[in-house]
């Protein structure tokens, strides 16, 4: 019985050191240390300004404490460069987000932007990148997360962090239900939705 409780708290210790988990009688891997967020703005995480009558980003991230609110089994860490409408964003906050993905321990990168230069932003990071052994997600919304309902926004979170855990490593556009290559994404601005030059992932 001893011995039994001995290599019960071994191979614990195993698999919570090799970033194991348990849920419903499987054990499950976490891929490259769950997932790393990156927060740049955008309307996603924005709120209504009445005087201005548009979406004004916040002046801190509500990302964290709605990926927070999910109670994910995966481990999660948050990174915020800026929080700005993407027309704003500037080749100093770019190099920032690279910088960000690069020193991450995660596998798996999502970074929530503004859906105006997400295509660029997403561009950039192929061009400039020089680690390509990660799965990077953009991903957007046409509504803020809070005060709207419904808001297309945690379903965009949602849907990226389903695909984050079976796309190969490359960088990717997750909105609209629909995994866009950079290079082919363009945003419909009469449809308010995203859609691909040539064509699309499920």
């Amino acid at each position: 019985m001893i011995l039994f409780i001995k290599f019960s708290i071994i191979y614990l210790d195993y698999i919570i050191s090799n970033n194991y988990y348990l849920s419903k009688g499987v054990i499950w891997k976490n891929r490259g240390g769950g997932i790393h967020f990156i927060i740049t703005g955008g309307t996603i995480d924005s709120y209504y300004d009445g005087t201005k009558d548009t979406a004004v980003p916040n002046k801190e991230s509500i990302i964290p404490s709605f990926i927070n609110s999910l109670k994910l089994y995966e481990n999660t860490n948050f990174t915020q460069i800026c929080m700005k409408d993407s027309r704003d964003i500037t080749q100093a906050d770019l190099k920032n987000i690279k910088k960000s993905i690069e020193e991450s321990e995660s596998k798996r990168i999502i970074i929530t932007i503004g859906t105006y230069t997400m295509p660029d932003a997403a561009r950039y990071l192929k061009q400039n990148l020089q680690r390509h052994d990660q799965t990077i997600i953009f991903t957007a919304s046409m509504i803020p997360i809070v005060g709207f309902s419904p808001s297309d926004g945690p379903f965009s979170i949602g849907y990226s962090i389903a695909k984050s855990q079976d796309l190969e490593p490359g960088i990717y556009v997750c909105i609209n239900g629909r995994v866009f290559q950079p290079e082919k994404v363009v945003k419909i601005i009469s449809e308010s939705r995203f859609a691909s030059i040539i064509g699309e992932k499920k």
